[in-house]
């Protein structure tokens, strides 16, 4: 089967192909997995992650990929949960305890680090950590929704939004723009306020209803009940506190915070950014009960990703164009389609 593995990390400046197209044996499902035959796979900031050393691999060379769509191609001994044939998705989460905290588990294994992902052919899983797609979604849709959307999804939860209270989002790139649409639909008497560099990004932000956007450094109509963060910079975390009203909660969605404006942080003032109960929650991962709540949600709404499709050939292309910002909803790569 064709795949595109990581053989060693380094800063992608460094290496712009940092993936190699190779061909490997197709694997075999063990008890319990399932064996599927990939159609796409999302591209996400958490590849990056693992190119440039931020989440290491355990071991090289490893197949990256956790947004995958495919169908059932082979069943493992005991597994009976799905049928040959039936589209199913997976995230992130390859394996873990099954409780409800499985995500802080030192159980819990990422697909596409810990085990081989989706920018091949085929790859297997547990059953278990294997999901049905609803058939509203086309494949290249419902990739993002398998970590930028229900990874998303859990940052919302943790905001613990009520009704009619205001969310503010920094960042509006795979992740932001799936929030948006779902906040609407929980929340509908809240207003939604989109912190963007890019004019782009506010733009979008603003047609998929927004109330107000503006750029990191500006200041919303109204000081925000919740703020969710889904940048790798600082500086965001600085402004979204002196946005916050008190008792407001900022949710940091993110694996790491880069280290290029990390002294901003020396001017972080405990009157104007942290006094009067203001919270900080970070999100570890997802659970595979988030993926199963949020699925059907998700179709409800139905949220509507935006997405820019590569070929799979063409995976360090995507990467490249992800780290330079050159972001419009969501990047897909076309593996059996």
């Amino acid at each position: 089967m064709k795949a595109m593995i990581l053989s060693t990390t380094a800063p992608l400046a460094e290496n712009r192909q940092p993936l190699r197209l190779v061909e490997l044996e197709t694997p075999e499902p063990a008890e319990g997995q399932v064996l599927i035959k990939v159609s796409v796979c999302g591209v996400c900031h958490t590849e990056l992650d693992e190119i440039e050393g931020r989440t290491t691999p355990p071991s090289l060379p490893v197949v990256p990929g956790h947004e995958v769509i495919g169908r059932i191609a082979a069943l493992g001994k005991n597994a009976a949960r799905f049928r040959k044939g039936e589209r199913v998705g997976v995230g992130w989460i390859y394996s873990s305890s099954g409780e409800a905290d499985e995500n802080l588990s030192p159980e819990f294994r990422a697909t596409g680090r810990d085990a081989n992902g989706g920018y091949a052919e085929y790859m297997v899983v547990g059953e278990h950590y294997a999901y049905p797609i609803p058939k509203l979604f086309s494949d290249e849709e419902a990739a993002p929704l398998l970590c930028a959307g229900s990874v998303g999804y859990r940052a919302l939860k943790l905001a613990r939004l009520a009704n009619g209270e205001w969310l503010g989002l920094t960042g509006f790139g795979g992740s932001g723009h799936l929030v948006l649409q779902m906040a609407k639909h929980l929340y509908p008497d809240s207003r939604i306020c989109v912190f963007a560099r890019s004019g782009k990004e506010r733009d979008f932000a603003m047609e998929l209803g927004a109330a107000w956007s503006g750029d990191t450094g500006d200041s919303p109509p109204e000081p925000l009940h919740a703020i969710i963060d889904t940048t790798p910079a600082w500086r965001p975390v600085l402004e979204a506190l002196r946005n916050l009203r008190p008792g407001g909660r900022l949710v940091i969605n993110a694996i790491r915070k880069e280290a290029g404006d990390r002294e901003l942080m020396a001017g972080i003032s405990y009157e104007k950014h942290l006094w009067l109960e203001k919270e900080i929650k970070t999100v570890a991962n997802v659970t595979s009960h988030d993926i199963a709540e949020f699925l059907p949600i998700a179709a409800e709404i139905p949220i509507r990703p935006t997405v820019e499709s590569y070929p799979l050939e063409a995976a360090n292309k995507a990467l490249n164009d992800l780290q330079a910002g050159h972001v419009h909803g969501a990047k897909v790569l076309l593996v059996n389609v």
